[in-house]
């Protein structure tokens, strides 16, 4: 382990906990109350995919950005920049009343939404690799909790205007960001520049990693988020298809945060125990097996506990991709990213068209299949890259 001054180290997770966390409130409180936004604007359900897909496409556009301009000296204004931008856009979606002006606002939030990403999670990688131990999974699991904190917050202000709830978490955010400008120079310090495995540059370029691994990371990546995007669209659906109640067939997404949530706060002591080979590939394989046991059950409790054993295997996964990719720099952490969602956006249309020829249980194979996948590859994917 790097003898790096522990007050400075301290420092700068607790400042990226915090990034990741409100990252997670701000995306949580948009998605959520995204059906106010609609009505506001008068947009068809057509329309609202159309501003999805603007933020979509700014979000891989920002995600390219931030990979290009993620040098160590810049991190600490992408990250504030970043948050303040990320802020000034949720609060402009809130007085959008027109297709138009939601358009551009969610292609800007898109933007600063990719940029930030890219921000905190190459930073995440220096904080790591100067800790000496993993600390990763505890940094996701942030913006798991998060994001639970801002679905919570926005039930809680069900009857308040998504306009001043929108204005509320963007000063909120804002703020915090500007409060912590001075502290952000700590992700930048030269004790926490990271060590390159290997140290020869790769044919992409990027130091220590091939582009063949590189891409075969992606693919991981996307894997697993398609897994993500499965749950968060298709979990309540699976569940009221079997006769559970709206509230039972909600808790079946809520089980799976959860379980995510849990398993990324434990995921660093397991790996820093039994390396990471060994934790993504047994997670990947309880997710396989469990969302295939709950589909094949036939039953609400199966389900349920299929979903969760889900989340709780999926849960280390990204976050040790990511620390692999962090080895090439934050281009490839981007590349990572990109690849990732595109998962994550195409995964719930597919399992839609799957279940339209087939039936909603057969279609959700395919995220099990990939978790599948996942776990056979990751010894090829991580190899000499992570502990």
């Amino acid at each position: 382990m790097r003898q790096t001054a522990a007050p400075e180290l301290v420092r700068s997770r607790r400042l990226l906990t915090g990034y990741f966390a409100g990252l997670g409130v701000v995306m949580a409180v948009w998605g959520a109350r995204m059906p106010a936004v609609q009505n506001a604007a008068e947009v068809s359900t057509a329309g609202l995919a159309l501003v999805l897909l603007a933020a979509a496409f700014g979000m891989v556009g920002g995600l390219q950005a931030g990979g290009r301009l993620a040098s160590p000296a810049r991190l600490p204004v992408l990250l504030t920049g970043g948050a303040v931008a990320l802020a000034a856009c949720l609060a402009l979606l809130g007085f959008c009343r027109s297709l138009e002006s939601l358009l551009a606002a969610a292609f800007a939030f898109g933007v600063a939404h990719g940029v930030l990403d890219v921000a905190a999670n190459s930073a995440a990688v220096r904080c790591q690799d100067a800790h000496g131990r993993p600390i990763m999974g505890r940094l996701h699991a942030s913006y798991s909790l998060g994001a639970l904190l801002g679905a919570a917050l926005a039930a809680a202000t069900a009857h308040t205007s998504h306009t001043v709830l929108f204005a509320a978490v963007a000063a909120c955010a804002a703020a915090a960001a500007g409060a912590t400008t001075r502290l952000t120079r700590t992700v930048a310090s030269p004790a926490l520049e990271p060590v390159h495995h290997g140290g020869a540059l790769g044919s992409d370029g990027q130091r220590g990693l091939s582009r063949r691994r590189l891409w075969l990371l992606g693919a991981l990546a996307a894997a697993t988020l398609l897994g993500e995007g499965a749950a968060a669209d298709w979990a309540a659906v699976h569940l009221h298809d079997l006769g559970a109640t709206a509230a039972t067939s909600a808790a079946a997404y809520a089980a799976y945060s959860a379980a995510m949530a849990a398993g990324r706060l434990a995921g660093d002591r397991l790996t820093a125990r039994f390396g990471a080979i060994g934790v993504v590939r047994t997670g990947a394989a309880l997710a396989a097996l469990g969302l295939a046991t709950g589909l094949a059950g036939s039953t609400i409790a199966f389900a349920l506990l299929g979903w969760t054993a889900f989340g709780l295997g999926l849960s280390i996964t990204i976050p040790s991709l990511i620390t692999a990719a962090g080895i090439g720099g934050p281009r490839a952490v981007a590349t990572v990213a990109v690849t990732g969602y595109v998962g994550l956006l195409a995964g719930p249309a597919l399992i839609g068209a799957l279940a339209t020829v087939t039936a909603l249980p057969i279609a959700l194979l395919l995220p099990a299949l990939l978790a599948g996948a996942v776990a056979a590859l990751t010894p090829k994917a991580l190899e000499k890259l992570t502990p």
